[in-house]
């Protein structure tokens, strides 16, 4: 055997051996990173602690105000109240007991079918070519983290620093937040990889490598500890990292910026404002109560309220041909053109009613609401053009608002790292005609169409950072 022929089968050898090697129970990788391992205070939010959820060892949770987070505790001074208040909780107790088994049983497979053992042994060939692939050739580093409820989490980081490109995309983080059946080994994170950025992808709580299991408590801890991987040990600035979630991975990105608002922007793709419409839609309707208080109570994936709580860039791409986070029908294909039902359409109603509520009383929610009718951007630009709306007077007007306040820099409630804190009460002088076309332009802004499945790959050329002012 020639010299040149050893090489190249030592070689091969060794990089079957790097596979085999890289590919084996990941419970027996070293930790490269623990939540504790930043200082209490070092590179911390500024959000403070919303409400105390149940979790033991959990971060802080956003309650919804149907679990009565918001409600103040009403004493009880007689030992009638005392007696009412233990015989309602004896008769909840049948409905509690019947939620948890939902719960922790069809409704973890439904919502998470992901964590499901059979799914990942039969995408087990995949996932492992997915790894060879973001390694090879993309030069991935995995690495083990451990969240604060003690999860192992899988990750692969893609580091363009030094070759950043000549539009400097590698110099931004991308953190991917993957669906309810995506594994970052094959998920939404090859957009933004082949867009020519930095790219920290990480799989759910019981997904792939990760150990535990998805509940919204054991995700948002997840999520907590991949982002302070990204900033305390892949140092990258917070105004650099961009966080993309697709479908139910929205629920963690708008975790990840109402927690840390100091992040650069955010991208949600196909995903939706809140599970229980969802819900109701593909169980049956003799289940209503038991379906609405086991995702309040388990699956509370409010993801309206959580982007309500950054004050930075978003954009919202909505895929015209999505049946999955769609209303509009019960279990049947959704019909070419058929957006109404899209629960995108409310996550961008309720972001504009927060960051505008005078552009979005009355003429301008309902301009609004007409114009996510449009299922093409043949239809989008043509209801644009009739209402004439003037892009550079909506620019001027927004930075003439802005301005007025410049002097208040230094107040951390008036000025917040993105600049003036929403609400803004721009708009409340504007006639009907102004107001609306305000409306359509920052609705343009905020939300793009695409003509695409829930399940379709996007295109590199589609993942775009948000429109900042």
């Amino acid at each position: 055997m020639c010299v040149v022929c050893f090489v190249k089968a030592l070689v091969h050898v060794f990089k079957i051996y790097l596979t085999a090697n890289y590919t084996y129970n990941f419970r027996g990788w070293p930790v490269d990173f623990r939540w504790d391992d930043v200082g209490a205070g070092a590179g911390g939010s500024s959000h403070c602690a919303l409400t105390c959820t149940a979790a033991a060892a959990g971060v802080w949770l956003l309650q919804d105000a149907a679990l009565g987070g918001g409600a103040p505790a009403r004493p009880l001074h007689a030992a009638r109240s005392q007696l009412q208040c233990l015989l309602q909780q004896i008769r909840e107790l049948p409905g509690q007991l019947a939620s948890y088994v939902l719960a922790h049983s069809l409704g973890r497979w439904l919502v998470y079918p992901g964590s499901m053992f059979l799914m990942t042994r039969a995408l087990l060939p995949l996932l492992q070519q997915g790894q060879e692939r973001l390694v090879e050739r993309y030069h991935g580093r995995r690495a083990k983290l451990v969240a604060r409820d003690g999860n192992e989490i899988d990750t692969m980081f893609m580091d363009r620093r030094q070759h950043p490109g000549s539009q400097g995309r590698g110099l931004r983080l991308v953190i991917c937040c993957e669906g309810n059946a995506g594994f970052y080994e094959m998920g939404c994170l090859s957009a933004p990889l082949e867009a020519g950025y930095s790219v920290l992808g990480w799989n759910h709580p019981g997904f792939g490598g990760s150990t535990g299991e998805p509940f919204p408590q054991h995700d948002a801890n997840a999520m907590d500890v991949v982002i302070k991987y990204a900033l305390h040990r892949l140092r990258f600035p917070p105004a650099h990292v961009v966080i993309y979630g697709w479908s139910i991975g929205g629920f963690t990105a708008t975790w990840a910026t109402m927690t840390y608002p100091e992040l650069g922007a955010l991208v949600l793709d196909a995903t939706f404002d809140d599970l229980v419409p969802l819900a109701l839609k593909v169980m049956p309707q003799s289940w209503k109560g038991l379906v609405v208080r086991t995702v309040r109570e388990h699956f509370n994936l409010n993801v309206a309220e959580q982007l309500c709580s950054y004050p930075g860039p978003v954009l919202l791409l909505r895929r015209t041909l999505d049946d999955v986070v769609s209303t509009s029908g019960h279990l049947r294909p959704l019909p070419s053109g058929d957006v109404e039902g899209n629960r995108g359409n409310e996550l961008l109603l309720r972001l504009l009613q927060h960051r505008y509520p005078k552009v979005m009383a009355s003429e301008g929610q309902a301009i609004v609401t007409r114009w996510l009718r449009a299922a093409s951007l043949a239809q989008e630009a043509a209801f644009y053009a009739r209402y004439h709306v003037d892009d550079d007077w909506c620019l001027a007007l927004l930075r003439s608002y802005r301005a007025h306040f410049k002097d208040k820099q230094e107040d951390e409630e008036v000025w917040g790292p993105h600049g003036l804190a929403f609400p803004w009460l721009v708009g409340q002088d504007l006639s009907s005609r102004r107001r609306r076309q305000l409306a359509l332009f920052l609705a343009r802004k905020h939300l793009k169409n695409l003509e695409a499945t829930h399940c379709s790959p996007l295109e590199p050329e589609d993942f775009q950072l948000p429109w900042r002012l």
